[in-house]
């Protein structure tokens, strides 16, 4: 059964180890089991003006997908300054950092997947269409 999150009823709950982070959860542990799928977390962030998400590492593989504002990123051991629309790839265990570096919060979409040896092989989705009535406007 398809479930819905509606943004606006998700409440922006602060990360207290990192000045100026909240987070909606999209997506937990928990939700991912029902769905069939290996995820630790999918998380929606906002970074106030001043804030940062201090470097840190996982034992999980992060995706960051800036969709609000500019950043700057600890990628590789130097600060790079991106936009929305740029993503980061951050495996496992690699140190990584983002700061707002714009006049307004930033936004972004943070996945967290498990990072593991011997990983199946990932091959793209395949989509079937089926013969359903489009709703009328």
């Amino acid at each position: 059964m398809t479930t819905v999150k509606v943004g606006e009823h998700l409440k922006w709950a602060p990360i207290p180890a990192h000045p100026g982070l909240y987070h909606r959860e999209i997506a937990d542990a928990a939700e991912a089991d029902r769905l069939g799928v290996r995820a630790s977390s999918v998380l929606w962030e906002r970074i106030d003006v001043g804030g940062a998400v201090l470097p840190h590492y996982h034992s999980v593989a992060e995706i960051i997908h800036i969709t609000k504002g500019q950043v700057r990123l600890l990628c590789n051991g130097a600060w790079r300054t991106y936009r929305a629309g740029d993503t980061f790839h951050v495996p496992a265990g690699v140190v990584h950092s983002v700061r707002n570096d714009d006049i307004a919060p930033t936004e972004q979409i943070s996945i967290f997947l498990p990072s593991e040896p011997n990983v199946p092989k990932n091959a793209f989705f395949d989509t079937i269409l089926v013969d359903v009535p489009l709703e009328e406007r």
